[in-house]
């Protein structure tokens, strides 16, 4: 009797060793599912956080690109600015240089008699610079050896306005500079290659002002574009 009740006593340890086993397995299941659902739950939620900050940092670099167009494009106009502001500088200061010109053309006809001798036209349709050019040809160059050697074979103490003429193609400020332009390269030559006295010579840009004949054909441009030499006592 004994001996059977140390058995079935025996039995139910078994019996509950392999319950409590089966328990515990369940359990180390259960919490191992539950630790891979959260995760799943972290990576997501990291993969989102991911997402959020790539669309973040793409969006600050857009702004700094936007940034940088937008500094680009100001500083443009404001360079677009400072050349106009150059530019009308410019036209300011030559406008003064034209008038300085005048009042020294007037101080220097004080100083002589003031009497006309003679002129002498250089015209692109006889004596031609060439199209849109300062730089004299041969053949003027040629005419102006000419004036020179009569002037110094005179031998006398005159004054020589050089006035510049153009024909009406380009604005009134191009014409006014082209038309000072070839006077000066006539004053310069004149002085460099016959010696004439740069304190004898002036002059006088008129631009398209002065016209001699109708600017509508191509021969009367040639005869506007021209430069007239006035030999004053």
């Amino acid at each position: 009797m004994k001996n059977s009740v140390l058995a079935l006593l025996a039995v139910g340890g078994i019996i509950l060793l392999s319950i409590s086993g089966c328990a515990s397995k369940g359990y180390i299941e259960e919490q191992v599912e539950m630790l891979s659902v959260q995760n799943q739950g972290l990576e997501s939620e990291i993969s989102s956080l991911r997402s959020e900050t790539r669309h973040k940092v793409e969006e600050i670099q857009t702004k700094v690109k936007t940034f940088e167009t937008d500094l680009a494009e100001n500083e443009r106009d404001i360079s677009i600015i400072r050349d106009a502001t150059q530019r009308n500088a410019d036209d300011l200061q030559r406008s003064l240089n034209l008038a300085q010109e005048a009042l020294d053309r007037a101080t220097a006809g004080q100083q002589v008699k003031g009497k006309l001798l003679y002129e002498v036209t250089m015209s692109d349709a006889s004596i031609p610079f060439g199209y849109d050019q300062t730089r004299l040809s041969e053949d003027a160059k040629a005419g102006l050896d000419t004036f020179a050697n009569v002037l110094l074979g005179e031998n006398r103490g005159v004054f020589i306005e050089i006035q510049g003429h153009t024909d009406s193609i380009g604005s009134d400020k191009y014409n006014l500079d082209l038309g000072e332009a070839r006077a000066e390269s006539v004053k310069r030559y004149l002085y460099l290659q016959h010696g004439i006295p740069l304190n004898r010579m002036s002059t006088f840009s008129y631009g398209e002002s002065q016209p001699v004949t109708d600017n509508k054909t191509k021969e009367g441009r040639a005869q506007n574009r021209r430069v007239v030499l006035l030999v004053m006592e």
